[in-house]
């Protein structure tokens, strides 16, 4: 069983505050009538109310409010299978985890500022498939081409600096191997976006030349700069400990800028567009709409999409139901219940 809303469930802590309130309720009642008589002329006092129904009542309000919680939650079980016609772009986000990425010019730090900017480009994808390559010296594929966003999001969640080995940023690399993750062969609908602040950019990769081979393939590349142009930041470093200092070389402390050059060089070469992010709260909508407007869409494979059945009428019918029982039950003895139903009858 799947809920729709599970954050709904915490409704069902309120039965049992509704069963303590029952329970003081009853035990005011009694505490009540043992002020005016002890306990053996209770039941001579008031000869024609049974506590079992009472209790009973409760019973079924209770139960009717566990069943309407459930409902709202929305439960489904039981399976339904429809095939989907997938429709969309290929975008390949080939992501900078250089050391350089921690520098704290844009909070939290540049690479989980860009995390954050590719986990809001998610939520406005259209069924467009999306693959994550993570590079420094040496690029990494951590999805392939997707829809399942949650599949994706999941291997976004776990980059870090370790995500790729070596230092540096071979652009050129992380280019060639988003160009090569792209699991079809048309030329068609194809886009890379690359993130990185620039820094030790090595040109012994050629990343100027692995975009225009990309632009022979049809494929647009859009690059995004992330950081500081002027001061840049500093690197942090934590130890064993859990002390945190700034990265040192040769003494002095090392400074991180953003170095757009090569970023622009790469999206002037693949016919796409280089986004300044610098140090702001950027997002990625923005070029997403515009490779949309450039390559359209295509269709893909169609897709069997399992769709989990709703339930909750049984629920609503279930609460209406004991509801409708407590309503007409009485708290009455049965004797006495039947001596009223005869007297009513009789009045009739």
């Amino acid at each position: 069983m799947t809920f729709d809303h599970p954050n709904l469930l915490h409704l069902l802590w309120t039965v049992p505050v509704l069963a303590l309130l029952y329970v003081y309720g009853f035990a005011r009642k009694r505490a009540a009538l043992a002020r005016f008589a002890s306990l053996n002329l209770i039941g001579q006092l008031v000869p024609q109310v049974s506590t079992a129904r009472q209790k009973a009542k409760a019973a079924l309000t209770l139960a009717a409010a566990t069943l309407l919680a459930l409902a709202l939650a929305g439960p489904r079980w039981g399976s339904t299978y429809e095939e989907v016609q997938q429709k969309g772009v290929d975008i390949v986000i080939a992501l900078d985890v250089s050391r350089s990425m921690l520098a704290e010019d844009i909070a939290p730090n540049r690479l989980e500022r860009a995390k954050l900017a590719i986990s809001d480009l998610l939520d406005e994808l259209e069924g467009d498939r999306v693959g994550l390559i993570t590079f420094a010296g040496t690029p990494v594929r951590k999805c392939p081409l997707t829809i399942n966003y949650g599949s994706f999001k999941s291997a976004l969640d776990e980059v870090d600096i370790t995500s790729a080995p070596k230092g540096g940023s071979l652009l050129g690399d992380a280019i060639r191997t988003a160009r090569d993750s792209f699991v079809d062969k048309t030329k068609d609908h194809k886009a890379i976006i690359l993130i990185s602040d620039g820094g030790d950019a090595d040109q012994a990769s050629y990343p100027v030349e692995a975009a225009a081979e990309a632009a022979q393939r049809g494929m647009l590349v859009y690059t995004v700069g992330i950081g500081d142009v002027a001061q840049g930041g500093r690197i942090p470093v934590v130890d064993e400990k859990g002390n945190r200092t700034w990265l040192v070389h040769d003494g002095q402390e090392v400074w991180t800028r953003l170095t757009p050059g090569v970023l622009q060089q790469v999206a002037g070469a693949a016919r796409g567009k280089y986004l300044p992010a610098g140090t702001s709260n950027f997002n990625l909508n923005e070029l997403y709409r515009d490779i949309r407007d450039r390559l359209g869409v295509t269709e893909f494979e169609s897709k069997r999409i399992e769709r989990k059945n709703a339930q909750f009428q049984w629920f609503v019918a279930g609460a209406l139901l004991l509801l409708m029982i407590e309503t007409v039950m009485t708290d009455r003895k049965a004797a006495a219940a039947a001596a009223v139903v005869e007297e009513e009858r009789m009045a009739a």
